[in-house]
C-alpha cells in the first residue's frame, strides 16, 4: 500500500478529530473577537485582521499537538516560509486558510470561512472548511467521501450551462471574457460571494453549478477541491490540468458540478476568451498573465 492510501485508510488525526479542532478554534476566537478587528491592507489588497493571524497560531500550535510530523504552510506565513515548509516536508503539510473572506468578515458581510487541507505527494488527502455563521462544516477524506455536519455529500445532477447558477470571481478575468460573460452569459444566473473556500464548498452541495476564478491561492482551493471531488464534481486549472497542491503561485480554476458540465463550461470559456484550449504555458506572462495555470 503507498504512502497517500495509508494516510487515507489511517489518517492521523482522523477527520472527524480534525473537524472538531477547526470547529473549536473558530469558535472560541471569532466569539471573542468582537468587531476590534485592526484591519489592515497587505501588499496585494487584501485585507488582513487581528483574527487571521490569531486563528493561524492557534490552528497551527493544536495540529503540532495532535499530529507533529506534518509541516503547517498558512497563508499569513511569508512567501519563503511557505517553500521552505513545501520543500522540506518528507511527510506531507497542511495548509490552512486561517479565514478566507476578510473582507467580508471585516464589513460585516456574514459569509466567510476556515479551511484546512492535509496534502501528501501533491495532492489534498484530509480537507475540513468550517462556517462559522451557519455552523456548516464541510469535509473529506481521499476516497472516503464528502460530508456535510456528519452526513454524506454528494453535488445534485445537472445537464446543461442554461440551468445553472455560476459563481464568477469578474475582476480577476482578462477583459474580453468578462465582456462575454456579461453580454451573453451562458448559465441562468451569476453570483459572486467572497469568500473562495466556502463557493468551492456550496459547488459541492449542489448550491452552485458552475465556478471560475482567476487567481486562486493554494490555501483558497485546496480543501475545497477535495471536497468537491469527493461529492462527485470535477475542476481543472484553465487548461485543463489537474490542480497541483504543490504549487504556491496564483492559478485560474474552473470547476463545475459534474464532469459533463465541467467540459461544457471549459468549451465555452475557451471559446469566447480569446485563449486557445491548453495552448497557454503555466511559465508564460504577459497579455494574459491574470490567467495562471
Amino acid at each position: 500500500m503507498d504512502e497517500k492510501a495509508l494516510l487515507v485508510e489511517q489518517p492521523c488525526p482522523r477527520l472527524d478529530e480534525l473537524v472538531d479542532l477547526v470547529r473549536t478554534q473558530a469558535r472560541s476566537l471569532l466569539a471573542c473577537s468582537g468587531r476590534t478587528l485592526n484591519a489592515v491592507c497587505k501588499k496585494d489588497g487584501s485585507v488582513v485582521t487581528d483574527v487571521d493571524h490569531a486563528m493561524q497560531e492557534a490552528i497551527r500550535e493544536a495540529l503540532k499537538e495532535l499530529c507533529p510530523q506534518y509541516g503547517f504552510i498558512g497563508e499569513e506565513m511569508s512567501f519563503d516560509d511557505q517553500v521552505q515548509v513545501r520543500d522540506e516536508a518528507d511527510c506531507g503539510y497542511w495548509v490552512l486558510d486561517p479565514l478566507d473572506g476578510t473582507t467580508n468578515y471585516a464589513s460585516g458581510f456574514l459569509f466567510y470561512g476556515v479551511s484546512l487541507a492535509l496534502i501528501v505527494n501533491g495532492d489534498p488527502v484530509l480537507a475540513v472548511v468550517h462556517d462559522p455563521i451557519r455552523e456548516e462544516c464541510f469535509s473529506a477524506a481521499r476516497g472516503g467521501g464528502a460530508w456535510l455536519n456528519g452526513s454524506p455529500l454528494s453535488s445534485p445532477p445537472a445537464d446543461t450551462l442554461s440551468q445553472c447558477i455560476a459563481n464568477v470571481d469578474y475582476k480577476r478575468l482578462t477583459g474580453e471574457l468578462a465582456t462575454q460573460l456579461v453580454r451573453c452569459p451562458p448559465y441562468r444566473s451569476q453570483r459572486n460571494l467572497g469568500a473562495s473556500v466556502l463557493e468551492w464548498c456550496w459547488l459541492a452541495a449542489g448550491r452552485i453549478q458552475l465556478y471560475l476564478h482567476g487567481g486562486q491561492k493554494l490555501w483558497d482551493f485546496a480543501a475545497g477541491y477535495l471536497i468537491l471531488l469527493e461529492a462527485g464534481g470535477a475542476a481543472t486549472s484553465l487548461s485543463g490540468s489537474p490542480l497541483d497542491c504543490s504549487r504556491l503561485r496564483k492559478r485560474a480554476v474552473i470547476a463545475a458540478a459534474n464532469d459533463g458540465l465541467l467540459e461544457q463550461w471549459k468549451g465555452w470559456i475557451h471559446h469566447n476568451s480569446g485563449i486557445p484550449n491548453g495552448s497557454i504555458n503555466p511559465a508564460e506572462s504577459g497579455s494574459h498573465d491574470k490567467f495562471l495555470l
